[in-house]
């Protein structure tokens, strides 16, 4: 509703500060340019320099088939150069979406960089080369018993206005849907989110797809726009001032860019029609832009967010008997028994790991009975990290098989383990830091409800109140209540380790494996989650790697010794803090009469 007034204030506000109609209305292009990509970089921390190939594709397309007569309509001239620049955007996204970092960036350069070269040599038939396609017709809409005819100026801005606004509410809507709380987690850590569940290079390829749809139809309306498709459409300039205007006006708020369109087509207007700095128009918003991003961290729309919440944050009251409810619904995170009792629910066959010629884990057998917790135990290097991430799918293995409920899995990869029903926590935290606990808990929730991937772009997060119980209910059950809404970062380290616990838990596997939870841990926190572990095994079975001998012989029904990559031993506790060769290997030769 903000967004939708300001527009239509817009026209009878910012006149007065020397705003024109096709200022504004260039802004709202760039601003829903800026939407698609900001969908890409601000909300799944995918940097694309090459957005500009999608920019020009539809703009190109869209101005082709107007002036050549081939489709006279003018909206569906815009829909086919939407449609064109997804297509480049699925192909080029599949290309690139296969390395991370910089070499993706560098790689959408690159395809940025050839769509320019063939615009003006190979395809300079269609795209008019180094002169772009003149005498796009000014657009027209016919509603059968009459036409409506845009001129330039304040008609011409309503026009935009119209597509800026529908591309904006749709793009908060996909941000407020379980695929936007997808996006963040892939943003803040792609490794988990692929551990609980999601498939994320599908994710990935979509966003980019989606992007290239916005850059299509701002391409498409800047032909329309200035009755003239300029080539430089295509050019890394372009691609570069999106970046900009993204980052100085808040990546990752859907308002940035039009914030940052704003200042800086406003500067870049208004510095060259003033004499004595007009020479200097570039040096002056390089300076704006690196004053701007230092005092704003989160961009201009960031900082503005950042104020208001702090304005209005009221005094959260915690609901004393949040803690029962949410204990009351603990069934529903409670996950179902295996369909063949006393087979074994997870097994593996003579697993091998080798990297060259070292012999990580070698020919090891495992056995987990339904309902048992076993630990896993050796010596700094014995394989035991090596052999949990083959186990849980994360590794492959150079010879061997991995079964799960009788189903082989060996290299399916962690997503789709997850998704059978196995799940796993980390030595070192692996959690979306710029989240609360809510919205990290919500991410194994919505791996579990939806599958590994599924395109409810336009779905409230919120829609099914069972969601939320099941949110509440896996908080609880790691003691996190009171810290529900509190922000990751902001998190004790014993709290963050239950939190590690807790997503493992909210995915509903009913096979758990814990890499030393108790590591970095205090002794009354360590207490705390000895206790955590007992209290979870009900319907479960586990493995657990611990250096913590007295909570291994405390939880542990079973113990396997690793040494040196192979399987040094295994029995119940007492058997093997009695074992010689474990003493000797692992415990330091301790005497039968000493204390383990």
């Amino acid at each position: 509703m903000i967004v939708g007034v300001c527009l239509l204030a817009a026209p009878f506000v910012l006149p007065y500060l020397g705003m024109s109609a096709d200022l504004l209305t260039r802004i709202l292009i760039w601003g829903l340019f800026g939407l698609g990509f900001d969908l890409l970089f601000g909300y799944t921390g995918l940097l694309s320099f090459g957005q500009s190939a999608f920019y020009g594709t539809g703009g190109f397309v869209s101005a082709y088939l107007l002036t050549s007569g081939i489709v006279p309509h003018m909206l569906l001239a815009l829909l086919i150069g939407v449609i064109v620049a997804a297509l480049a955007g699925l192909v080029i996204g599949y290309l690139t979406l296969r390395r991370t970092g910089i070499y993706f960036a560098m790689s959408t350069l690159a395809f940025g960089e050839m769509f320019y070269f063939l615009e003006n040599s190979a395809f300079k038939e269609y795209t008019g080369g180094e002169n772009g396609i003149a005498g796009v017709p000014p657009p027209e809409i016919s509603l059968g018993f009459t036409t409506i005819h845009i001129s330039s100026g304040w008609p011409m801005y309503w026009f935009v206005a119209i597509f800026f606004f529908i591309g904006y509410v749709i793009a908060r809507r996909i941000v407020r849907s379980p695929v936007g709380a997808v996006l963040k987690a892939i943003r803040g850590n792609p490794k988990r989110a692929l551990a609980l569940g999601h498939a994320i290079q599908r994710y990935k390829l979509m966003v980019f797809v989606i992007a290239a749809a916005y850059g299509g139809l701002a391409g498409g309306l800047l032909g329309v726009f200035q009755s003239y498709m300029p080539p430089d459409a295509f050019s890394l300039d372009t691609s570069a001032q999106l970046v900009i205007q993204t980052v100085m006006g808040g990546a990752g708020t859907l308002l940035g860019p039009v914030f940052g369109a704003t200042i800086w087509l406003y500067l870049y207007d208004g510095l060259q029609q003033i004499a004595e700095i007009g020479a200097y128009w570039k040096l002056i918003l390089g300076i704006v832009f690196v004053v701007l991003v230092t005092v704003f961290r989160h961009g201009v729309a960031g900082g503005v967010i950042a104020w208001y919440k702090r304005r209005h944050r009221s005094s959260q009251v915690v609901d004393l008997d949040a803690d029962t409810h949410a204990i009351a619904q603990l069934d529903i995170v409670t996950p179902t028994q295996s369909s063949r009792p006393g087979a074994p629910v997870l097994e593996a066959r003579g697993i091998t790991k080798q990297y060259g010629g070292l012999m990580a884990v070698s020919d090891v057998d495992f056995s987990l009975a339904e309902g048992e917790m076993r630990g896993v135990i050796g010596p700094n290097g014995a394989g035991k990290s090596t052999f949990f991430a083959m186990l849980a799918g994360e590794l492959a293995t150079t010879r061997g098989q991995v079964f799960f409920r009788g189903q082989e899995i060996t290299g399916i990869g962690v997503t789709a383990v997850c998704q059978l029903g196995m799940s796993k926590s980390y030595q070192i935290n692996q959690l979306f830091e710029h989240l609360s606990v809510r919205q990290n808990v919500m991410i194994p929730v919505l791996a579990r409800r939806r599958g590994h991937f599924r395109i409810d772009l336009l779905r409230s997060l919120h829609h099914s109140h069972e969601m939320d119980e099941q949110v509440n209910a896996a908080i609880a059950l790691v003691d996190l209540t009171r810290q529900a809404d509190t922000l990751v970062s902001e998190l004790s380290y014993g709290e963050k380790r239950r939190l590690e616990i807790g997503l493992a838990l909210a995915t509903g596997a009913n096979v758990l494996l814990f890499d030393e939870p108790l590591a970095g841990l205090g002794p009354e926190e360590r207490v705390h989650v000895v206790a955590l572990l007992k209290s979870i095994r009900q319907g479960r079975s586990m493995v657990i790697v611990e250096h913590d001998m007295d909570a291994m012989f405390e939880l542990a029904e079973r113990i396997t010794v690793l040494y040196e990559g192979r399987k040094l031993a295994e029995g119940t506790p007492d058997e093997i803090r009695t074992n010689p060769a474990v003493q000797a290997a692992y415990l330091g030769g301790m005497d039968e009469h000493e204390s383990a």
